[in-house]
């Protein structure tokens, strides 16, 4: 039987390394063909490369190979896999050298590109010219600066990024592949990181204009410290971050002030209904890179509403009775504390007021209950009972509803 030699690679052994808990394992083997591990019980899945599960493990487990571009865009390479391809030849085609280390079945790590120095180091690497073949690879780097936030990036990584988008290599991205990178990145611990690699490489500009236009453009300091547009965003998403928010609500939070990269110069520092502007910018951004209808809903609502959820303190009842009723609250009761989640990280997103109390979200969730507690059934029936038809039965409920939130906050009928 053909003999060959297994290891772990890439994030697992970066993830030891760091200190980190290991979430995946990838295997490599190197001097083995297809058919050996077939005769070794392994049972083949892939389809683009040689792919097998492990027998007893289940495990996925990778033949050692080679790529070589032949085409634009991240579709375009063709792979060799076989017994003689060796393990470094294998690390060499990976992204950045934390990612190209190896560790063989007695723990030894074999680290042919400096992952471990750049760990030290904390830089964001890439292994070698090669990384400028594969244009997700940069949507890759920019994520990984979100998880490791204190890494920073080579200034040679850089200048390649930027040659890339020069070259028109971010051009050829397709939706799907876009959404998972910045979806994924998102969800990790310092998401303005993501954003910030992404301008200075030039890729904001290309992936996501309506983002890049924010930068430079100032607010208002009385309710905006910070004043730079772009800065309050990075903000809010690592506001999103500290308060545990799902998808859905950090999503929202990237396009909520997208409009204000719209504003006329002469109106500047005021972004007067910036938020029509923001909801269609966001609806824009959502078809380019197929969001998720959940994802897409929220941004929409979140782009509109955001500031009359923050002025709702001071709004009477009838005021957020109709507030409830924009945000379809009865229907969509989770999408509408997602809403307010979403303002939070939004008020909290200032410079020096990261720490601020913010009622609004407690006042209108609890509204929100009051107004659920109004028995429909029950004051349909009586308006039914007195002749109300339609319109008028539909009326009936809002005044019940509306009664509800007097009732609450103690206010007279008057």
């Amino acid at each position: 039987m053909q003999k060959f030699q297994t290891y772990l690679v890439g994030g697992a052994v970066r993830d030891r390394l760091l200190g980190l808990p290991v979430q995946d394992r990838d295997w490599v083997v190197v001097g083995a063909s297809p058919q050996a591990l077939l005769d070794a019980g392994y049972l083949a899945v892939g389809k683009d490369f040689p792919v097998f599960l492990h027998p007893e493990t289940h495990e996925e487990v990778a033949l050692a190979r080679t790529e070589r571009k032949t085409a634009a865009g991240y579709h375009g390479f063709a792979f060799h896999a076989a017994p003689d391809v060796t393990l470094e030849q294998d690390l060499a085609r990976r992204d950045l050298t934390i990612n190209a280390m190896a560790e063989d079945e007695h723990g030894e790590v074999v680290d042919p590109y400096g992952g471990q120095r750049d760990i030290a180091d904390k830089l964001l690497r890439h292994v070698s010219p090669a990384f400028a073949e594969d244009p997700v690879r940069i949507l890759r780097l920019a994520r990984f600066a979100a998880r490791f936030s204190d890494f920073t990036v080579a200034p040679e990584t850089v200048e390649l990024m930027r040659a890339m988008v020069a070259a028109g290599e971010v051009d050829a991205l397709v939706a799907e592949r876009v959404w998972q990178e910045l979806s994924r990145g998102l969800m990790e611990k310092k998401p303005s990181r993501m954003f910030e690699v992404l301008r200075q490489a030039g890729a904001l500009a290309k992936l996501l204009p309506e983002v890049q236009a924010l930068f430079g453009v100032p607010q208002p300091e009385a309710h905006h410290p910070e004043v730079d547009t772009g800065v309050h965003l990075l903000m809010v998403l690592d506001q999103c971050a500290r308060l545990g928010a799902p998808l859905t609500v950090r999503y929202a939070c990237l396009c909520h002030d997208l409009g204000k990269g719209t504003t006329r110069k002469e109106e500047l520092p005021r972004h007067i209904a910036h938020e029509a502007r923001s909801e269609k910018l966001a609806r824009g951004v959502s078809e380019r890179w197929k969001v998720p209808s959940d994802c897409r809903a929220l941004a929409e609502l979140v782009a509109r509403e955001h500031t009359h959820v923050h002025q709702s303190t001071g709004f009477g009842p009838e005021a957020r009775l109709r507030l409830l009723a924009r945000c379809d609250a009865w229907r969509r009761p989770d999408r509408f504390a997602e809403l307010l989640w979403a303002c939070e990280c939004d008020a909290r997103g200032r410079l020096g007021l990261e720490n601020r109390d913010y009622p609004q979200r407690e006042r209108l969730l609890a509204d929100l209950a009051a107004t659920q507690q109004v028995d429909l059934a029950a004051v349909s029936a009586e308006a039914m009972a007195r002749g109300a038809q339609g319109p008028a039965i539909g009326k009936a409920v809002q005044a019940a509803r509306l009664g509800a939130l007097r009732s609450l906050t103690g206010e007279g009928q008057a």
